[in-house]
């Protein structure tokens, strides 16, 4: 998590209480929380562009202040941070169905839009891929819904498959009935691949930056294709 913070390390409180903080940098959305629920746990201040631009969530996630509340932010950069009492605790795996192909599939941006790149971790009984692609100029959504196409594309028909991802918006337009406002055609082609396979492909949600291991590696594997502006694929056979 991304906290805004003053040139010394300290949260910049708005008035009100609340601090703006970023779950990912680069997703398009700022969010506010209270700062007696933050913890500084990397006081270096980062570049003020390590956060793109981004619009205010208006409907606070619980603990937090609507966005709006209070005055401007102050001009500084962002610090990482924690919510109190959440650090290093990580959400039970979903369960998946005996046999399946377990995909982890995240996507990153840097700016929105910006370049932006996929990583996506495959795990096939002892089998491992890993995929980092630089996908060019492309927006965070974007990048989130190619990293779920090439999960599929990667495990051959036939096989049931689990790709877990930490966007809701994927889960949302996919799977859920959301009508697409923008990127229709790449949707529509993405549900019919989720629902053309037999058994259908299941997507799952799984909270981004919490601790879960093979998220953390999609999210560390998208970004670096937008770091490097390469692509590439390793395979591992017989690890796990």
């Amino acid at each position: 998590m991304y906290a805004r913070a003053d040139a010394a390390g300290a949260l910049s409180v708005e008035e009100g209480g609340g601090v703006e903080i970023r779950y990912k940098p680069n997703d398009g959305r700022k969010y506010r929380a209270r700062a007696d629920n933050l913890t500084i746990v990397d006081p270096k201040v980062l570049p003020d562009e390590t956060c793109g631009p981004a619009e205010a969530v208006v409907k606070a996630r619980a603990g937090e202040q609507p966005e709006g509340a209070g005055g401007a932010a102050a001009p500084s950069g962002p610090a990482r941070a924690q919510r109190k009492g959440s650090a290093r605790r990580a959400p039970a795996a979903a369960p998946v169905p005996e046999g399946a192909v377990v995909v982890y599939a995240d996507g990153a941006c840097s700016g929105n839009p910006g370049p932006s790149g996929l990583g996506v971790v495959v795990i096939d009984g002892g089998r491992r891929i890993e995929l980092s692609e630089y996908l060019g100029t492309g927006t965070n959504n974007i990048a989130e819904l190619m990293a779920i196409l090439r999960a599929l594309e990667e495990v051959e028909p036939g096989r049931p498959i689990v790709i877990h991802t930490d966007s809701q918006y994927s889960i949302g337009v996919l799977q859920k009935g959301w009508k697409a406002k923008a990127n229709v055609a790449l949707v529509a082609s993405l549900r019919e691949a989720l629902q053309s396979r037999r058994p259908p492909a299941r997507l799952v949600y799984v909270p981004g930056h919490a601790g879960v291991l093979l998220n953390e590696r999609a999210d560390a594997l998208a970004r670096e294709a937008v770091r490097e502006r390469k692509s590439r694929r390793a395979e591992y056979p017989g690890s796990s």
